[in-house]
């Protein structure tokens, strides 16, 4: 059956003027109109409703969806009678001259509409919508292209040479050489076309690689899943008002038609971008009942709950109770991060000083599975971006992300300080101090001008970790070392300040537990599936993530006691904390530090307000982390000043929690000492 064009053009123009899209297309042609430049094209944006069309008309409706160049067309029609009945653009001739972009507002939620690289066959031919989500990994320079062109014919007798017969405009999939060529010829005489340059439309243009969500879990360092995928980017168009749109490490859904380019002998799949979008997420919206119980159990602390929760935490793959300081920072840096774009990003960057490296990498390659934008970084790549030539064929500069960037709102953890040169160790304390990460692009080399210099945001916590044994075999300990420093020697002391917390993984309790470590993982060689503790099968890796999930997006706010003891034990360690040469060993940014680390164990104890036992536990966990760096203060804390009992009973989590009322009596006493003034809060300060 014939589809009925004229019924089709009347419900374009019915939901033009229901939507409102007829009232913006007028307000474009004025702008046109007023205009005093000359114009052989005109482009117009409509956003599209495909259910709200398909409502009115579901053959007008399917067009959109499957065949949006026939629809465009019939829009195009609409829009230039309407241009002509109500004489809205003076220089308008013809209506080959309208470019009409057909905007969906979105796509049906169905299989079909998703375009997936990883499930096969692909339909890249039929010219139809398709939806595509996940993460930037690559962007070009934006460089331009040939919008649209007009063309007349050579031969001056002949009609068509003169007016706007000939126009050429740039669709989906097609090349420069499609839009602009020499070897247009007249269909009225057959004469080789000739191309007006003045009226040449030019716009901008930028491509883009992204991989799927799916592909992250390549880049993790400890996996579940027994599955194995092949993964590989693809390349999206941005043109006009989508370019930079998308900025590196961010996820989108992107709405657009899928191409099939040819470069050379390789042929790739790529979309033309239509519309980029921000995609939804859904996030559990309460803990589970198992960690409500233990909630209820520890409600008569604020310290239990969080003592508890480190204590089991990994036990998949390390006995429960050991490393319990470095498992709570972990959670810590864990709940601290945030999937959202339009979040403001918090930060705890953790250092970890250890004798066996072989139980860190794994308790770190599990941990930092736990959240989404958890990468393990690969030696053979780069941690930060670089600049290559983009592979399109278009000889422009293209930053590929890197590891930082690809891990935006969550952990990079970037393996063993020691394997990285001496530029790199200079660029990672460049980051972490500016979070801002600089690449230079030489003009002549990518066929600009001048030389361009971008600075990226980096908004990621870095994980890293140092071999002490190694350190202290490699130097030898001065006889003047400070009570309570290590010897981290080979690690420049600027980028040891410019982590937020150094953990020392050489506790008495972690030193005494060799044989249940030994035991533990002969019981996983034996069978990896078998939980080996009754704490593994009560809170599973999947509780973990869920309760991450819903602890990480609490919004809490700094209660106005917690503050003062914060600013107090600031402003009290600066002043005893003060060398004759060097000055403070305390920057700026060890407020923003103590406040991060407050707010992280509110949300791990699921409290949207920050109180004074929260603060308690970040200051212990800093004073420890400056004890390491350079030595014990007047507010001395032992090593193990967090955890300074083995929890397996409830009798020794009330120790704990006398010692940590203790702890405050103590740091109370330090603050009226050394900061009588802590409570004025200056705005210097």
């Amino acid at each position: 059956m014939r589809p009925n064009l004229q019924k089709m053009k009347e419900v374009a123009l019915t939901y033009l003027d229901r939507s409102g899209g007829l009232q913006k297309f007028v307000e474009d042609c004025k702008l046109y109109n007023d205009s005093k430049q000359s114009y052989a094209v005109f482009r117009f944006l409509i956003s599209v409703n495909p259910s709200d069309v398909a409502e009115l008309d579901a053959t007008l409706g399917n067009y959109i969806l499957h065949e949006p160049v026939r629809a465009t067309k019939i829009f195009q029609t609409v829009c230039f009678t309407a241009v002509k009945t109500l004489t809205l653009i003076q220089q308008l001739q013809t209506e080959a001259q309208m470019n009409i972009v057909l905007k969906p507002t979105h796509l049906p939620s169905l299989p079909c509409y998703t375009l997936s690289l990883c499930k096969f066959p692909f339909d890249y031919m039929s010219q139809r919508f398709y939806m595509s989500e996940g993460i930037v990994i690559a962007a070009t320079a934006i460089t331009k292209y040939t919008q649209g062109a007009r063309f007349i014919c050579s031969e001056e007798t002949c009609p068509f040479a003169e007016g706007f017969q000939y126009i050429r405009i740039h669709t989906p999939g097609a090349t420069e050489s499609a839009t602009v060529r020499n070897d247009f010829v007249c269909s009225l005489c057959s004469s080789p076309l000739q191309e007006d340059i003045k009226y040449r439309v030019l716009g901008d243009k930028q491509i883009v690689e992204i991989i799927e969500i799916k592909a992250m879990n390549a880049f993790r360092g400890f996996s579940t899943s027994k599955k194995y995928f092949r993964f590989q980017s693809f390349t999206v168009f941005l043109r006009d008002e989508l370019a930079n749109k998308m900025k590196i490490g961010n996820r989108y859904k992107v709405i657009g038609i899928p191409v099939c380019m040819q470069n050379g002998s390789q042929v790739t799949v790529c979309l033309e971008a239509n519309s980029v979008l921000f995609p939804n997420f859904r996030d559990p919206s309460c803990v589970s009942e198992k960690f409500k119980h233990l909630l209820a159990l520890t409600s008569d602390s604020c310290w239990r709950f969080t003592a508890v929760l480190a204590d089991s935490f990994a036990s998949q793959v390390l006995p429960p109770g050991i490393c319990n300081a470095l498992k709570l920072a972990l959670l810590l840096s864990l709940v601290q991060t945030n999937d959202r774009e339009e979040a403001t990003a918090e930060y705890l960057d953790l250092l970890v000083a250890t004798n066996d490296s072989l139980i860190l990498e794994r308790l770190l390659n599990y941990s930092v599975c736990l959240v989404a934008r958890g990468i393990k970084h690969i030696p053979s790549g780069e941690v930060f971006p670089t600049v290559t030539k983009d592979k399109h064929g278009t000889g422009v500069a293209s930053i590929q992300a890197g590891s930082a960037l690809l891990a935006k709102g969550g952990i990079c953890f970037i393996g063993e300080l020691s394997s990285y040169k001496k530029d790199k160790l200079e660029q990672l304390q460049s980051v972490l101090e500016s979070r801002t990460a600089t690449v230079f692009i030489p003009g002549k080399k990518y066929g600009e001008d001048i030389d361009q210099q971008i600075s990226l945001p980096i908004q990621t916590s870095f994980w890293s970790f140092i071999d002490a044994d190694f350190c202290s075999r490699k130097h030898t300990l001065k006889d003047d070392t400070p009570i309570g420093q290590i010897d981290l020697n080979l690690t420049p002391v600027n980028l040891m300040d410019a982590f937020g917390l150094l953990i020392h993984c050489t506790e008495p309790s972690f030193c005494h537990s060799v044989l249940p470590i030994v035991d533990f993982i002969f019981k996983k060689a034996v069978d990896p599936e078998e939980a080996s503790y009754v704490v593994s099968q009560q809170f599973k890796t999947q509780d973990y993530e869920e309760f991450l999930a819903f602890a990480k997006n609490l919004h809490v706010e700094l209660g106005s006691e917690a503050e003062k003891l914060i600013h107090g034990y600031y402003l009290a360690s600066r002043r005893v904390r003060t060398h004759s040469t060097h000055g403070s060993y305390l920057s700026t940014a060890a407020l923003k530090v103590l406040i991060s680390l407050s707010e992280a164990h509110a949300k791990l104890s699921i409290r949207t307000k920050v109180l004074e036992e929260d603060a308690l536990i970040a200051i212990l966990l800093y004073e420890s982390s400056l004890t390491l760096k350079h030595g014990a203060s007047v507010f001395c804390v032992p090593p193990n000043a967090v955890f300074p009992f083995e929890l397996n009973s409830e009798n020794s989590l009330a120790q704990r929690d006398v010692y940590l009322m203790q702890c405050h009596q103590h740091l109370m006493q330090f603050i009226a000492t050394y900061g009588p003034a802590a409570h004025m809060l200056s705005s210097e300060d």
